[in-house]
């Protein structure tokens, strides 16, 4: 057998074989999945500075983008929605232009210090309602949109992954300049481009440029 057939032999083909490899979720697992914010939930969203989202286009092309402010920067509206604005960015606009073809979005908030996340799947639709984002104001500037997410699934997600990663421990923060900056590698990936004023450039975004 070559290497592509036993490639081909050991993929997953189908839900019977992937189910077949891993046991049946407890009734825990199953029974905390929600379809709402409970208050736990949006105490969790309040403290949280950090999310992630995903979103897929009409294509099947996948996108996770991050997402971050002070804490509580989400709003929880009711029950069943959230409202995230879309700060300054790279203005790609990869995860609205996915929502305009593909409402479906994932979203995980992360706090400091603790490990269990949040899980948050469900229909998204781009505001631009002074109303919705005007409340959303940051030194005066307010969001171009934001997402205004109906929750489908809630559910807070264990702490295994951040236990392992260690993510919140410091004595395992790598020293900074034991990696490039971002000008350095923008400089390496596009030619003509300088490092020292494409770093600049960033540093004067990131101060000034963050709303």
């Amino acid at each position: 057998m070559d290497d592509g057939a036993a490639h081909d032999a050991l993929t997953l083909q189908d839900q019977a074989d992937l189910r077949g490899r891993y046991p049946e979720p407890s009734d825990l697992v199953r029974n905390k999945i929600l379809d709402r914010i409970d208050p736990h939930a949006r105490a969790f969203i309040g403290l949280s500075p950090f999310l992630v989202i995903a979103t897929a286009g009409a294509n099947g092309g996948a996108d996770a983008s991050p997402r971050g402010d002070a804490p509580g920067f989400v709003a929880v509206v009711d029950r069943k929605t959230l409202l995230i604005p879309d700060r300054r960015g790279n203005n790609l606009c990869d995860s609205l232009s996915n929502v305009l073809e593909n409402p479906k979005v994932g979203l995980v908030f992360f706090v400091p210090g603790v490990n269990e996340t949040l899980r948050v799947n469900g229909g998204a639709v781009i505001t631009s309602d002074p109303a919705l984002l005007e409340p959303m104001a940051v030194d005066g500037k307010v969001p171009t949109s934001a997402l205004k997410v109906t929750v489908d699934e809630l559910y807070f997600h264990c702490g295994k992954a951040l236990i392992r990663s260690r993510l919140w421990d410091p004595a395992v923060q790598i020293e900074r300049r034991s990696f490039p900056t971002l000008g350095k590698i923008l400089a390496d990936q596009i030619k003509g481009l300088d490092s020292d004023e494409v770093q600049t450039g960033l540093e004067t975004s990131y101060r000034d440029r963050l709303y």
